[in-house]
C-alpha cells in the first residue's frame, strides 16, 4: 500500500503550503489566516524522477489550548497522526520556538511514530542559523524548506520515503478501482447537518461537527468502500448569500464548494427540513442543474417533527422544486442515522443513469416513434424534420438530435421530447442534455449559369407574362 505521510504543526507554518507542493495542486486553501484547515485532507504525491507515489494529509493546527471546535480541529489532527506511517512536524523559522510546538514535539516523542522536524520559512534567512535554534525541542536535526519557494522540498521527500520500510504496492488494477470510485459531493446552506451526514454515512467521526456555521471551510475528499463498491465523499463549505460573505477564507470556500460539484458524480443536496425550502436553497439546486450533475435530495433533522410540520413541508417542496422531479428524495435525521442507508440505492441509481450508454439505433427508433405520435410543426410551410438521434456525452447524458429547420424547433416541443426520453427510457436520478443539429444544404447561396439557350426562353417568358397584363388592363378599361 501507498505511504502516508501527515503534516502537523500548530496554525499558520505553511502545511497547506507544503501539501500543495507536494501534491502539485492547489486543493488545499492558503491564506495568511490561521486556522483555516479543519478537517484532515488528503492528497496524492509523486516524486519528479521515481514511480514511487505517496498519500500526504494535511491536518488542522494544534495549540494545546484548544476549545469548541479548535478542541475537534486538534482532535482530527491527532489521528492523522495515528494513520500515518511518518510525520513531518512543520515549525515555523521566522517565528522560532512555541510553546505549542513543545507540545506537540511531546505528543510525537510519545507516539512512537517516525517523524522529522522540517523548519519552514527559511527563504531569505541563513538556514544553518534558522534551524539551531530548534535542536532544543530534542527531535533530532531540523530540516530546512520553504514550502512557498519549492526550497529543499524535494531532498526532504525523497530522503523521507528512502527511509520508510518496503511496503506492499498498490496493483495497477487497486489504484484503477480508486479512480472509478463515485464521488459523492454533500452541498447545502451552513449547518444543515453535512458534515454529520458525512460522519454517519462513513461510520465515523472523519470531519469535524459543531454546532456553529461555516464549519466546514475547505472541501475534503474521503474515499472509501461500501458492500465491495469505492465511493468517495466529499464533504464541502455552506453557501450562503453573496451579501452575508464578508471574509476572503469564505469566498475560497465557495469556489472549492462549487468546483467539488463539477467534479462529482452524485450531489447530494442536503436541506434542513424545519426550516424548509429557502431562496439560497434554490439557487444551489439551480446550479447543480445547470452543471448537469446527479442529484438525491436529502430533508435532513426530519426526527422531532410533529405530523402537521411534515405534511407543511411536503406540500412546499411539491410546489417549490417541481424543477428538481427527477431527483429521489430521502427524509432522514443524519444525527440519528434514520433514512440515510437507503440514499445509497438513490446514489447508484443516480449514478448508473448518468454514465449510462444507449446504441443510435435504439435512440432513433424512440424518436421516430415519438415524432409519429406528435410531429414536429411547420415553419414557412415545411414541416421540421428530425431524422435520427445519437447519444453525445455522459454526466449528464447528452442526446443528439439531427434534422433539418432544428433551430425552429419551439421550446414547447423540445420540452415534449425530453420528458417522453426521459419517460420510456425511465431516466431518473440525473437531468438530460438535448443538442439539435440541422444538416447543410450544400447548394445553398449557389447558382447555376444559365446558357444562352436559358436566358432567352427566359426573356421570352417574361415577354409573354408582360403581355397577359397589359390584355388583361385593356379589358378591365372597356368595362
Amino acid at each position: 500500500m501507498l505511504p502516508v505521510i501527515a503534516l502537523v504543526g500548530r496554525p499558520n507554518v505553511g502545511k497547506s503550503t507544503l501539501f500543495n507542493r507536494l501534491t502539485r495542486s492547489r486543493d488545499a486553501l492558503v491564506a495568511d489566516l490561521p486556522g483555516l484547515t479543519r478537517d484532515r485532507k488528503y492528497g496524492e504525491g509523486r516524486l519528479a524522477n521515481e514511480e514511487q507515489d505517496y498519500i500526504v494529509v494535511d491536518t488542522g493546527g494544534i495549540t494545546g489550548d484548544e476549545q469548541g471546535i479548535d478542541y475537534e480541529m486538534a482532535r482530527q489532527s491527532l489521528q492523522a497522526v495515528e494513520e500515518a506511517d511518518v510525520v513531518l512536524f512543520l515549525v515555523d523559522g521566522r517565528a522560532g520556538i512555541n510553546p505549542a510546538d513543545e507540545m506537540i514535539a511531546n505528543y510525537l516523542r510519545r507516539s512512537e511514530k517516525p517523524y522529522y522536524l522540517v523548519v519552514n520559512k527559511t527563504d531569505g534567512l541563513n538556514p544553518d542559523i534558522v534551524v539551531s535554534d530548534f535542536y532544543e525541542l530534542g527531535m533530532g536535526h531540523p530540516y530546512a524548506i520553504a514550502a512557498s519557494h519549492g526550497r529543499g522540498v524535494t531532498a526532504l521527500i525523497e530522503m523521507v520515503l528512502e527511509a520508510l520500510p518496503d511496503l506492499e504496492t498498490e496493483s495497477e488494477e487497486t489504484l484503477e478501482e480508486v479512480s472509478k470510485s463515485i464521488k459523492i459531493a454533500v452541498c447545502g446552506r451552513p449547518n444543515v447537518g453535512k458534515s454529520t451526514l458525512v460522519n454517519r454515512m462513513l461510520g465515523e467521526d472523519r470531519v469535524v461537527v459543531f454546532d456553529k456555521a461555516g464549519t466546514t471551510r475547505d472541501s475534503v475528499y474521503i474515499p472509501y468502500e461500501r458492500d465491495g463498491k469505492n465511493y468517495t465523499l466529499i464533504d464541502t463549505a455552506g453557501i450562503r448569500r453573496r451579501k452575508n460573505i464578508t471574509e476572503a477564507a469564505e469566498k475560497f470556500s465557495i469556489v472549492k464548494t462549487l468546483q467539488a460539484v463539477k467534479d462529482a458524480h452524485v450531489v447530494v443536496m442536503v436541506l434542513d427540513a424545519r426550516e424548509g425550502v429557502t431562496e439560497q436553497d434554490m439557487h444551489m439546486l439551480s446550479f447543480v442543474i445547470d452543471t448537469g450533475r446527479s442529484m438525491v435530495i436529502a430533508l435532513n433533522k426530519w426526527d422531532g417533527m410533529n405530523g402537521e410540520e411534515k405534511e407543511r413541508v411536503k406540500e412546499q417542496i411539491e410546489r417549490k422544486l417541481e424543477f428538481a422531479d427527477f431527483a429521489r428524495m430521502h427524509f432522514i435525521s443524519a444525527l440519528h442515522g434514520s433514512g440515510v442507508g437507503n440514499m445509497y440505492d438513490s446514489v447508484d441509481e443516480a449514478y448508473g443513469f448518468a454514465m449510462a450508454k444507449w446504441s443510435t439505433s435504439k435512440l432513433t427508433r424512440l424518436l421516430e416513434d415519438i415524432v409519429a405520435d406528435h410531429q414536429p410543426p411547420m415553419v414557412k410551410g415545411r414541416r421540421i424534420k428530425l431524422r435520427y438521434a445519437h447519444q453525445g456525452g455522459s454526466n449528464p447524458p447528452i442526446i443528439v438530435v439531427h434534422g433539418n429547420q432544428t433551430n425552429a424547433l419551439p421550446g414547447s416541443y423540445k420540452r415534449y421530447l425530453e420528458n417522453k426520453f426521459i419517460s420510456v427510457l425511465g431516466i431518473m436520478g440525473t437531468p438530460i442534455r438535448f443538442e439539435f443539429k440541422s444538416s447543410e444544404n450544400p447548394f445553398e447561396g449557389k447558382k447555376n449559369p444559365l446558357t444562352t439557350r436559358q436566358l432567352a426562353k427566359k426573356e421570352r417568358f417574361r415577354d409573354h407574362i408582360r403581355q397577359i397584363k397589359k390584355a388583361n388592363k385593356k379589358k378591365k378599361s372597356k368595362k
